[in-house]
């Protein structure tokens, strides 16, 4: 990839520095006039704009820092110092007239050890899966394979990156074949099991946490991967006050048709040609206060969707931390199932 990829124009929208950050990966975009360096934008400076409720079509100069850091060529062996000490993933290197010569990054083993968390983690790997059969006809959906380990091993490690090493996973199919499993596994983590007698949906097997669980925990479904800073995620939570916080990525659609609108009389009001949209949608991964586990009735199927309701109407704070598309991977069905192993390069 070459560094121009990272090149966005103050004049042009929210929506497609999004859809740059997805394409490259890198999280960072440099504003640039004339190949020089004006500012930078970061996936958090979007992320920021959305929360205080900025709108995808205004432009990339009301979020973007005009005073970034960056560096001259003749000081590159130091960047990496440089980017541990002010905190930062990137950072660009200039000439003397501050044009762009490349962009260096902090290496993502720094990253994970700088953000580290202690926190539990539960994840639901008791249902059926039906949406991934003939795969589930043999194998309990937490054993599918991605690659050469099954997608639960790939949650866990990432997990694992944030110093999370503390698993609850809350069982009901086949799940003989998953204790077996990770019971056989070489591991540096603790793993509890939970057993459901009947299922209880996405949410009720919580209730068999009850007094397991005392701390603030993230919380996931067993066929999603969320690659993002987790430690973002938490301190949003704690600083927010929240008593779940809902992770939730941008879909961004086109209608590949032409959209008509009538009116009353069965006339064209309007027609519009290949619409957009974009919408956040729940990604199945939380983090929760233990405080909800203890208002869930035992033995009770119900979704977590339902469970987030119930606390709003109790009057806990529900909030929501979006990150990009492509941060969230989800198996759920055969066509996505393909794409994750795609993303993961497995």
């Amino acid at each position: 990839m070459s560094v121009e990829a990272l090149f966005i124009d103050e004049t042009q929208n929210v929506l497609e520095a999004m859809k740059r950050i997805d394409a490259t990966a890198r999280q960072t975009l440099l504003v640039v006039e004339d190949s020089k360096l004006k500012g930078i934008i970061t996936d958090g400076d979007i992320r920021r704009h959305l929360l205080r409720g900025g709108k995808l079509e205004e432009k990339v100069s009301k979020i973007a820092n005009y005073h970034p850091r960056y560096i001259y060529e003749k000081d590159k062996a130091k960047a990496q110092k440089l980017m541990k000490k002010w905190s930062i993933l990137s950072l660009p290197v200039v000439n003397e007239n501050l044009e762009i010569q490349s962009v260096l990054f902090l290496n993502d083993n720094e990253i994970g050890r700088n953000h580290s968390l202690n926190v539990p983690v539960v994840i639901m790997a008791g249902g059926l899966g039906t949406r991934l059969y003939p795969y589930t006809k043999i194998l309990p959906k937490p054993l599918i394979p991605i690659g050469e380990i099954p997608i639960t091993e790939h949650i866990i490690n990432q997990f694992l990156n944030f110093d999370c090493d503390k698993f609850h996973l809350i069982v009901n199919h086949k799940k003989n074949m998953i204790k077996a499993y990770f019971n056989e596994v070489e591991r540096k983590y603790k793993i509890e099991f939970y057993d459901e007698d009947t299922p209880l949906g996405t949410g009720g097997g919580l209730s068999l946490l009850k007094g397991k669980v005392n701390d603030t925990f993230f919380f996931t479904n067993c066929d999603v991967l969320i690659r993002a800073n987790y430690r973002e995620i938490y301190d949003f939570h704690k600083q927010n006050n929240n008593m779940i916080t809902i992770v939730a990525a941008f879909k961004h659609l086109t209608i590949p048709y032409g959209v008509i609108n009538m009116d009353g009389k069965g006339e064209i009001a309007e027609m519009i040609e290949k619409p957009e949209y974009s919408f956040l949608t729940n990604t199945g991964f939380y983090v929760v206060e233990p405080e909800v586990i203890n208002g869930i009735e035992e033995n009770i199927a119900i979704g977590f969707p339902d469970i987030i309701e119930q606390q709003k109407e109790r009057g806990g704070k529900i909030g929501v931390f979006p990150v990009s598309e492509k941060s969230w991977l989800d198996m759920g069905q055969l066509e996505e199932l393909e794409n994750m192993r795609k993303e993961l390069g497995v």
